[in-house]
């Protein structure tokens, strides 16, 4: 397990952000929307697409502070799948994963601890290093723009 007991701060501030009603989906595209404009033509439905992507980075946070197996598979996955809208830039990934955190934290409010936010932030830096794992390894099987058959 990443971050030892980073899973109960956690869930409480998920549980606190759940409990308040709050799609935190909306803020988060639009954020990164405004940093990456160009991104938008990429979402052939962007609620679909947000509805998707929030949740799996929120479980797959949550995974790793659970230490749970099956993160590691998803991750490399993910990153496989988004090679086909082109090259992807590690730190769109990183403020993807970043402003996901930073949502989190303003609609959690005042349940938003100084524990809560540590434990989100291990969690974000190893699932960042667990991108850069899976990018490099499949630039390495399949490197982009080799002739494919």
């Amino acid at each position: 397990m990443t971050g030892g007991g980073d899973a109960a701060p956690m869930e409480a501030s998920l549980a606190a952000v759940a409990e308040a009603g709050i799609d935190i989906r909306h803020a988060l595209f639009d954020r990164f929307l405004a940093a990456y404009p160009a991104r938008r033509a990429a979402f052939l439905n962007l609620d679909a697409a947000s509805r998707r992507m929030t949740d799996e980075t929120l479980q797959i946070l949550y995974g790793l502070a659970q230490g749970e197996t099956w993160v590691w598979p998803l991750v490399a996955e993910l990153v496989a799948t988004h090679r086909n809208y082109g090259a992807l830039p590690i730190a769109e990934y990183d403020a993807f994963i970043d402003m996901t955190i930073d949502v989190l934290g303003q609609a959690a409010g005042a349940s938003w601890t100084d524990e809560a936010a540590a434990a989100w932030a291990r969690q974000g830096a190893a699932l960042k290093a667990m991108v850069r794992r899976a990018a490099a390894e499949w630039q390495s099987a399949m490197p982009e723009g080799a002739a494919r058959a």
